[in-house]
């Protein structure tokens, strides 16, 4: 049964968290045109960098954009470059591709922080949300050392037994499909369902530690 979730984390440098976060309108942002566009309807090996224009100012991206780093307290937010991609009241970034059709499949290697979101969300999703928290993204989260899927602030426990190095995350932009993937043992650990309508971007929330990306990949055998 999907539960509400309410979730306690504050933002760097306010007083904001998820709960009082308003439902209503929040304005979309206005991506320029300059990220990269995927548009396939057969299997593709994506390849993608962590878009720095999108970084909340507490998060560093290292190893040629492929990998990110929270820092607590971060980099003032008056000092970085200020531009309508950026998240500035969540330690959110975007990956640097546009997905409008097709099935991709990249992994992450997680095994380096307890506190993060994984999956996807539109390309112009307001930067005042947190991934997870409106109906323009989709994740997974790990976080009180459990795993869950979360979309419109709404969670789903999913059952993952301990805590892998490294998930897959696939997407089948056609089927609607965003799946968790057990990489040691290639299964779809669980399914969110939607219907995707806008050009989406691989998401990523962080509140500890790092992560790292890995693109270029062939999907495993075997996932539906």
């Amino acid at each position: 049964m999907a539960l509400t979730v309410c979730v306690a984390r504050f933002c760097r440098l306010t007083g904001r968290t998820a709960s009082t976060l308003s439902t209503g309108y929040r304005r979309a942002v206005s991506v320029p045109g300059s990220s990269r566009s995927v548009s396939t309807a057969a299997a593709n090996y994506i390849q993608f960098k962590l878009d720095e224009r999108t970084a909340h100012s507490s998060l560093d991206l290292f190893k040629k954009d492929t990998g990110v780093i929270y820092r607590m307290l971060g980099i003032d937010p008056t000092q970085v470059q200020d531009n309508p991609e950026r998240f500035r009241d969540w330690a959110v970034v975007f990956g640097d591709e546009h997905i409008s059709s097709g099935r991709h499949y990249w992994e992450v290697t997680v095994k380096k922080s307890q506190e993060f979101r994984l999956g996807v969300a539109e390309a112009q999703m307001s930067r005042h949300d947190c991934v997870g928290t409106n109906s323009s993204s989709w994740v997974f989260g790990y976080a009180q050392r459990k795993w869950f899927a979360m979309t419109n602030r709404k969670t789903v426990p999913v059952t993952l037994v301990g805590k892998p190095e490294r998930v897959g995350i696939l997407l089948d932009y056609e089927a609607g499909l965003l799946g968790l993937v057990d990489v040691e043992n290639p299964r779809i650990v669980y399914a969110l369902r939607a219907r995707f309508t806008a050009p989406l971007c691989p998401a990523f929330g962080l509140w500890d530690g790092e992560l790292l990306t890995h693109t270029g990949l062939e999907e495993p055998e075997g996932l539906k």
